[in-house]
């Protein structure tokens, strides 16, 4: 089957993702500075999820752009991911809404991991599928990203039980691991490119 139908959708399904959490965050009672200060759970939620669903976009991104066809074990491992990410509008307002309060920052924590489960998934799929160890080929060796994203959003979750401060940091740590994108796999991509 062709990639371009799953591109398209998956691109479709983000951006709305994206809207969504837009159209969550409520305009304030009143026009001074401090009705919007009161707010800033709301738009620090917001930012993390943003970064975050961006991040996930971009690594699609990449990951489909070399693949040269999927078959329906990919359609639904992609799907998998999409339904988890679809979740991350509510979890980012309930957390935002309640100002970090200790059941919504576990709900959140649950999201992304999940979300990284089936990220996962989709990748190990993937490569099931196109028959190799490593979709990037030989010249990109696994990274130690994956595992310790899931790592850490375990850890946020434990956390979130004595202190979600401490969780929010460490869902901002795995945000800063992958905001840069790896400078091997963007070259693999740009190679797969010019072809």
């Amino acid at each position: 089957m062709n990639k371009s139908r799953l591109e398209a959708f998956s691109d479709g399904v983000i951006a709305i993702i994206i809207t969504i959490m837009v159209l969550e965050m409520k305009v304030p009672h009143g026009a001074d500075w401090a009705d919007l200060q009161k707010l800033w759970p709301v738009f620090a939620s917001y930012g993390l999820s943003f970064v975050f669903v961006g991040i996930y976009w971009v690594n699609h991104h990449h990951m489909i752009h070399l693949v040269k066809h999927v078959n329906g074990k990919v359609l639904w491992a992609n799907l998998h991911l999409l339904f988890w990410l679809s979740l991350v509008p509510f979890v980012t307002a309930w957390m935002g809404e309640n100002h970090f309060a200790q059941n919504p920052v576990i709900a959140y924590g649950v999201v992304a991991l999940m979300c990284g489960i089936a990220y996962d998934i989709l990748l190990r799929t993937i490569r099931y599928t196109h028959g190799v160890e490593n979709l990037l080929g030989n010249g990109v060796k696994n990274t130690h990203k994956g595992p310790l994203s899931l790592l850490m959003y375990a850890l946020a979750i434990a956390a979130a039980f004595w202190n979600t401060t401490v969780s929010f940091a460490l869902f901002a740590g795995v945000s800063v691991m992958w905001f840069i994108p790896d400078r091997r796999v963007e070259k693999v991509v740009s190679q797969s490119s010019s072809k």
